[in-house]
């Protein structure tokens, strides 16, 4: 029976034999060629594994790449690149979030701020003596004891007086007395009645005319300052209401012209006048900057003798019966 090619076998039938291939002829050894090795077949190399693919990292600020994300939770997507820490940093910062206790500690912070500068603006400013030497200041210590001890001598003597009266068999006369002393020490102070006793002698030389009232009437208030009781300046008498007008060649006390060079002729303790003028910054340094010169002499014998008119009041009277 003929087999149509074409036709398939049916299903569960035998398959027709496949022709086998004729083999190829072997090839004929020539004698005296040597045979070929036989090159031994390579072993197939094992196959690599494949490499998983790493996730990508996003891009951050200052081209720095962030650290990988963590792996998504089950179900879910890859989670967005994190924000970077100063991202974090400004919005924690800003909006600011003050509370009142906040608000409230920063105003007691500026009320103290604020008394702390004046009061060290107040001290810098009103420390006269920061520039003095300590020796300076010692002197000024003295000056102060000095002008206490001579209140504190004022005081027991006025109480000395008060007991006299007191105790005085002639109380009228013993008044009469006082009254007299009285009257004395306040001639000395206004000016009518001639003084005389230790004190010093200043004398400023003004080869330039340089100076001014305003820097003699300083002169007069430093003296006062240091315990002065009478004062003269070129035969006139300084007194509690005197002034000074001009300056250079027109220098005037009272109306009256003096002229360089000025000499003060002032009675109190030595001890105390000379410093005063010499203090740093005072009478004496403050002259010679303007090309003057101002010499101080002790004296244990000052006579000051000019004299002020004494004058009626219009309008006052005394009280006293």
């Amino acid at each position: 029976m003929s087999v149509n090619p074409n036709e398939k076998p049916e299903e569960g039938g035998e398959k027709p034999e496949t022709p086998e291939t004729p083999a190829k002829p072997e090839t004929p050894v020539v004698p005296g060629t040597p045979a070929k090795p036989v090159t031994p077949e390579k072993p197939a190399t094992p196959e690599k594994p494949a490499t998983p693919e790493k996730p990508v990292a996003p891009a951050v600020e200052g081209g720095e790449s962030a650290p990988a994300a963590s792996a998504a939770a089950p179900g879910e997507g890859a989670a967005a690149g994190a924000p970077s820490g100063r991202r974090r940093l400004a919005d924690a910062l800003w909006p600011p979030r003050v509370t009142r206790a906040q608000l409230v500690v920063a105003l007691l912070l500026a009320c103290l701020g604020f008394g702390l500068a004046i009061q060290v603006s107040s001290t810098s400013e009103g420390s006269a003596l920061r520039g003095a030497r300590q020796e300076d200041l010692v002197r000024i210590l003295d000056e102060l004891d000095d002008r206490t001890q001579r209140l504190e001598d004022e005081k027991a003597r006025l109480e000395k007086q008060r007991s006299e009266l007191e105790s005085s068999s002639d109380q009228a006369e013993e008044a009469r007395r006082q009254t007299q002393e009285k009257e004395r020490q306040l001639g000395i102070l206004a000016g009518t009645v001639a003084a005389e006793g230790p004190g010093i002698t200043l004398t400023v030389t003004d080869p330039v005319g340089a100076v001014e009232s305003d820097m003699l009437l300083d002169a007069i208030q430093e003296l006062r300052a240091a315990g002065a009781e009478a004062i003269q300046v070129d035969g006139v008498r300084v007194v509690a209401n005197s002034y000074f007008t001009g300056g250079g060649e027109d220098m005037r006390i009272d109306g009256t012209p003096v002229t360089a060079p000025y000499v003060f002729k002032v009675i109190g303790k030595p001890e105390d006048l000379e410093p005063a003028l010499n203090i740093p910054g005072g009478v004496v340094q403050t002259l010679e900057k303007e090309q003057a010169t101002a010499t101080v002499e002790r004296s244990a014998k000052i006579v000051v003798d000019a004299l002020r008119p004494a004058k009626r009041p219009d309008y006052a009277r005394s009280s006293s019966p």
